[in-house]
């Protein structure tokens, strides 16, 4: 593999993905300062060099942990955004305050929306930064829980610009963390938050006692929905078959590494909808997604019946038994070109 340049990082979110990133620059050779927003926190970060969620992963000492946004991107070539999509907004403003370079690299892993603007975490950073920074996005088919014991993992780096999205993929790519590059940095972003909330229909499936069928058929009709909302969107219907689409979205509904799914199976289980989200030790990206995406599917004239589901059941106290009734018994359509029975033969 070619030899990489050795850059300076900064890690804004000091979570078990923020972590696990930062490990990868800093096992490629880059240095590595973490911004945790919390000074308790980082402090303990500091001192004990663990985060619970990342079991048996020991922060290296050379890693620097800081509370202070300023101090943690001065001088960065690489800042890599790793917060939840609640915190894109407040994380953004701190960056536009702080000194930086103005080529600097930010690499967004946020998931989600910003819930008031529907923004994407892009969108937030290219509204805040005014044009500072060259922006990219990392998304993929990854357990943090994995990639962190170096198990073969596989993802993207987009950005509409090839010299960002290839600086992204050398400094990132090793012999256990595959990075392939795109040009659709929306439709990466946007698998990559969309799923979250078919990984929680999937989870209340498993957890209801349904079984392979019903997870398969959510899958890929979930994925059909996604694609649906991302083209609408402006992004490329093949980026959806890819890594960051199908990958991703396969992954995040059938492991138990993962925060959506395993909150869904709390809920088919039976817990009330408070009770499943405080067993969660981290953020559920899915739960602020499918507000976000209900609203999105309105604005934009898409059918996203399943995601709209997932609301009903997770705001609405809809029964899943009920949910499931309702999508199995609605017209029956094509799957090529989904149009109504009765409209066939029109």
């Amino acid at each position: 593999m070619e030899k990489k340049k050795k850059y300076k990082a900064a890690v804004l979110g000091a979570g078990s993905w923020g972590l696990t990133l930062g490990n990868v620059l800093y096992e490629n050779g880059n240095s590595v300062t973490f911004w945790e927003f919390d000074p308790g926190q980082a402090e303990n970060l500091r001192r004990t060099r663990e985060f619970s969620p990342l079991k048996g992963y020991k922060i290296p000492a050379e890693i620097k942990i800081t509370d202070s946004v300023g101090d943690a991107v001065k001088d960065a070539d690489i800042i890599v955004v790793s917060v939840p999509s609640v915190a894109i907004e407040s994380t953004a403003e701190l960056l536009k305050n702080a000194e930086f370079k103005e080529d600097a690299i930010i690499v967004s892993t946020v998931k989600g929306f910003e819930a008031s603007t529907l923004s994407s975490p892009t969108q937030v950073l290219e509204q805040k930064l005014s044009g500072r920074g060259r922006i990219g996005v990392l998304s993929g088919p990854s357990h943090a829980e994995e990639v962190v014991n170096r198990i073969p993992t596989a993802i993207v780096a987009a950005s509409p610009d090839m010299e960002t999205r290839c600086t992204i993929q050398k400094q990132f790519s090793n012999i256990y963390f595959r990075v392939y590059t795109s040009s659709d940095l929306r439709g990466v972003e946007l698998g990559g938050a969309l799923k979250n909330v078919i990984a929680v229909a999937s989870g209340i499936a498993a957890g209801a006692g349904l079984g392979d069928n019903t997870r398969a058929a959510l899958i890929t009709r979930g994925n059909t929905e996604i694609t649906r909302l991302g083209t609408a969107m402006g992004a490329s219907r093949e980026t959806f078959s890819g890594l960051s689409g199908i990958g991703d979205l396969i992954v995040t509904c059938f492991s138990e590494h993962s925060r959506n799914f395993k909150f869904g199976k709390y809920l088919g289980s039976g817990l009330s909808f408070e009770d499943a989200l405080s067993k969660m030790e981290t953020t559920v990206e899915g739960v602020n997604t499918a507000r976000c995406v209900d609203r999105l599917a309105k604005k934009y004239d898409v059918s996203m019946p399943l995601c709209h589901k997932v609301c009903e059941m997770l705001f609405d106290s809809k029964p899943a038994s009920e949910a499931w009734k309702e999508l199995m018994l609605r017209p029956l359509k094509s799957e090529e070109h989904g149009k109504c029975l009765e409209e066939e033969f029109e």
